[in-house]
């Protein structure tokens, strides 16, 4: 094969040269152009086959095995985690990874029943307020969720951990567990009603959401 010339062949390089420019640099690497070529394919062939020329020269190479290393893995490969990326203070979007070998194991299992997040409120001191928690089932193909958060536990002031657990018979196991987050407050008394005061409530979407409060739920059965 004839030797490439010493030429930056790139597309960039290429286009940069004329027609005829470019049937010289062909000829020169013994490539036939038809004649009436458009340009496009002239230069499709010169990458084809500079690259060509350039693997087959990288093939020849004798490789030194006292210069050779193995390259480890990244620390953050192949781990369960769960992450919280705050939108507003109304939205949180969530995104976990189950490892690989975990994942088999629980979802070959008969008792599986797939997973969820568990959504912890925290007090001021970090303590895990369960009795206010929120179970949201996920999907075992499922990697991301957004979710909503229109109304803050009174108790937890906006500051929340969210876990990632898998449902095996009639038990939640954990998976991973979020950093302890704060929502940004629309407002100091964080009423709904007046959350138009705020320009992050236009954002949040908050209007769109129909909020049926316990005592509406009761005045409702109480109707019936």
């Amino acid at each position: 094969m004839d030797e490439i010339p010493d030429i930056p062949v790139s597309r960039t390089r290429l286009e940069s040269l004329s027609t005829a420019e470019l049937i010289k640099l062909a000829d020169s690497f013994g490539i036939d152009i038809p004649h009436g070529l458009e340009r496009i394919f002239i230069i499709e062939e010169l990458l084809e086959y500079s690259n060509t020329g350039i693997q087959e020269k990288t093939d020849d190479l004798e490789i030194n095995p006292d210069y050779t290393e193995t390259v480890a893995l990244p620390k953050q490969y192949n781990i369960s985690y769960i992450e919280v990326i705050i939108r507003d203070p109304l939205w949180v979007f969530v995104y976990w990874e189950i490892k690989v070998h975990d994942r088999e194991m629980h979802e070959h299992a008969d008792d599986f029943k797939g997973y969820c997040l568990r959504v912890v409120p925290l007090s001021e001191k970090n303590t895990e307020l369960i009795d206010a928690s929120l179970t949201v089932p996920i999907n075992a193909y499922d990697t991301a969720r957004y979710l909503g958060f229109a109304e803050h536990s009174s108790k937890s002031h906006g500051r929340y951990i969210i876990k990632l657990a898998v449902m095996r018979g009639n038990s939640e196991l954990p998976v991973a567990e979020s950093m302890p987050f704060c929502l940004p407050k629309l407002i100091e008394n964080e009423e709904i009603n007046a959350m138009k005061e705020n320009p992050l409530f236009r954002f949040s979407g908050v209007q769109d959401l129909s909020i049926i409060k316990n005592t509406d739920r009761q005045s409702k059965i109480k109707r019936q």
